[in-house]
């Protein structure tokens, strides 16, 4: 239902607020799904383990993670813009890192903004998910983080749920490969279906701006 009122982004009792490009509106409250995947599991995992490290810095280190936290924003789903916190900076970071198969960092490192990628062509069908991508091959250290979405209907526009399905080498060199990846994550490319897929760079446990697009199984 939509609505005319103050921003607002939540749930109360059996009722979600939210936004989209239309404006503010309501709907009956979703029940999460928790399927208690075995990805589901790795980053909860990630998650704990960061959290425990996190306890053992010292307060000079948390000082550091503090001060880093300040550089670094994001949007919130009503479009605020807002900084983290020291813990959460050093989760981000360290959650990176891990995802990457590099090691934790106890002390913050400088904020790095590394380029986005420039461009990426996609080769999808039911038998082949690759991504050919500029600039290549990556600079030393760098890798290329993609994330996609389920399959969807070929008329659909946005999607919010994408999910890091493969994380490459690093420096590596174009196409990336990701059809085994998908397959085994989200079963075989389905022609006529839509899948959308979010690139970022990876430097030093910082990401890079997204970029986004999709592509409709031939």
């Amino acid at each position: 239902m939509k609505i005319l009122d103050v921003p607002q982004s939540g749930s109360v009792a059996g009722v979600t607020s939210s936004r989209n490009r239309f404006g503010q509106y309501r709907r009956t409250r979703a029940v999460p799904v928790n399927p208690n995947s075995t990805f589901q599991g790795a980053v909860r995992a990630r998650l704990s383990v960061n959290s425990a490290a996190w306890r053992a810095l010292t307060a000079a280190q948390r000082a550091g993670w503090n001060d880093l936290a300040a550089s670094m924003t994001r949007t919130d789903s009503l479009g605020q813009t807002y900084a983290l916190t020291g813990f959460q900076s050093y989760c981000s970071v360290n959650n990176n890192n891990l995802a990457a198969g590099n090691a934790v960092v106890s002390d913050a490192p400088v904020l790095t903004t590394p380029s986005a990628i420039t461009t990426a062509t996609i080769t999808l069908t039911a038998a082949a998910f690759s991504v050919a991508y500029t600039p290549t091959p990556l600079a030393a250290g760098e890798r290329l983080f993609t994330y996609t979405s389920l399959q969807r209907s070929a008329g659909r526009a946005f999607e919010h749920d994408l999910r890091l399905l493969a994380v490459s080498a690093a420096a590596a060199a174009s196409p990336a490969n990701i059809y085994a990846a998908y397959v085994a994550r989200f079963g075989v490319p389905v022609v006529g279906n839509r899948i959308f897929i979010t690139l970022h760079r990876y430097s030093l446990g910082f990401l890079s701006g997204p970029l986004s697009t999709s592509q409709v199984v031939a």
